[in-house]
């Protein structure tokens, strides 16, 4: 009925479900039972379980350790591509915004001046490439507005956050990957 190292019952027929790897354990899984090797010949080597869900038996061999996280470093920002980049966005725009004249007015060149002040600040300080394009400085351009009484407020910071997303990481990448290392 047992063989040297496991018993196999015949209540149902075995389908392994992991090929054993040593010899301190094997562990067959069959409808409803688990055979495995006992840690001494006078106990049961079957036994039924009340889950559907199979269940490893086989202890941890290591404790678990939690790791240090590693912080991915972003590069701080790059003067020479802030610059370009503003002016990129100045000219870009004012492509935008002078299609909207109705809402801009006299003042398109001061709701731009605002926008790209605000813009080259965050660039200059705090764009370090893919990953820290934030939302603040969009926000600080609508408020500056809005506080210097300029007109189309909420459709110059739109026009500026969305002219940043499509081209601001991009821009990032080619420049950084065209730069002498």
């Amino acid at each position: 009925m047992a063989s040297s190292s496991t018993w196999v019952s015949n209540q149902a027929p075995l389908t392994p479900a992991k090929i054993p790897t040593s010899t301190s354990l094997l562990i067959l899984r069959t409808a409803g039972h688990f055979l495995h090797s006992p840690p001494h010949p006078s106990l049961p080597l079957s036994f039924p379980i009340l889950s559907s869900t199979a269940i490893s038996l086989k202890p941890f061999l290591s404790p678990l350790r939690a790791s240090p996280s590693q912080e991915y470093v972003y590069p701080g920002p790059i003067p020479e591509f802030a610059e370009a980049e503003t002016q990129k966005f100045k000219s870009e725009l004012f492509k935008k915004l002078s299609k909207d004249k109705d809402t801009f007015g006299d003042d398109i060149d001061a709701v731009i001046e605002v926008c790209v002040e605000v813009f080259n600040n965050f660039l200059h300080n705090e764009y370090g490439g893919p990953g820290t394009l934030l939302v603040e400085p969009f926000t600080d351009m609508f408020v500056a507005l809005k506080e210097k009484k300029l007109p189309g407020a909420p459709a110059a910071a739109r026009a500026s956050l969305l002219w940043a997303q499509n081209y601001v990481d991009h821009d990032w990448e080619v420049w950084t990957s065209s730069s002498p290392k």
